[in-house]
This record gives C-alpha cells, structure tokens and sequence, in this order.
C-alpha cells in the first residue's frame, strides 16, 4: 500500500499538484480497511494529526501489521495442535479389539503352560 501510495503521490507531484503531511496522513487512514478501524480511532485521538509526520504513522501502522500477523499465526498453531489432539472412536471396533486381545492372552496361556509342562516331564525347574 506505501509503494503504490508513495508512486501516485509522486506522480502528481510532477503534474504541480502537492499535498500537505497531514492531508496525506489523512488520506491513509481514510483509506485503510474496517479491521483496522480501532487502530485507526486510536491514532486520530491520541495523535494531533495535523503535526504528525508521515513516517511516524506509517510505523505505527506497520507495528500493529506485524502484531496481527503474529497473533494470526499463534492461532493457526493452536488451532493445529487441537486438531492433532483429536481422536473418533467407535464402540463396535473397540469389542472386536477386546475380543482379539482375549484369543490372543489364552492362545499365549496356552502355550506358556505347555511350556512350563514340558520342562516339569524333563526335570527341569
């Protein structure tokens, strides 16, 4: 938005027409979108606009542009941890799983005291 405001300022310059600082501080703001509409209230009532240079705004704006960017991306990431932490289940598999764990303790109980029997038949402890 400062370059392409800055190349129209420039070129009416070399067609004799000039604006004052605080017209162009004005015309910034008026032109700025509705989501920076409370940064905007709050510069026009701390500010006395018509002392305050160009290049004063144009960091304030650019500070709270990069605060809103930073929030922005905080939100993204907590938004990205929540939707890993998610999880759906259903009852129907979780009984097939309980079912394939219960064959498969007996099958390995099974097998552990055939096991424990064969080492009894040859002495051992």
């Amino acid at each position: 938005m400062l370059s392409r405001f800055t190349n129209i300022i420039n070129a009416l310059q070399a067609l004799d027409k000039t604006y004052s600082n605080s017209e162009m501080v004005r015309k910034i703001l008026r032109c700025l979108p509705r989501s920076w509409m409370p940064k905007v209230t709050a510069i026009e009532e701390a500010k006395n606009l018509n002392v305050l240079p160009l290049e004063d705004l144009l960091g304030s704006l650019m500070t709270h542009e990069l605060s809103m960017q930073k929030k922005d991306d905080d939100e993204e990431k907590e938004k990205k941890k929540k939707k890993i932490v998610a999880l759906k289940s259903s009852q129907t598999e979780d009984s097939e799983d309980d079912d394939d764990d219960d064959d498969e303790l007996a099958f390995i109980t099974r097998r552990f005291k055939k096991y424990i029997a064969s080492k009894k038949k040859f002495g051992g402890k």
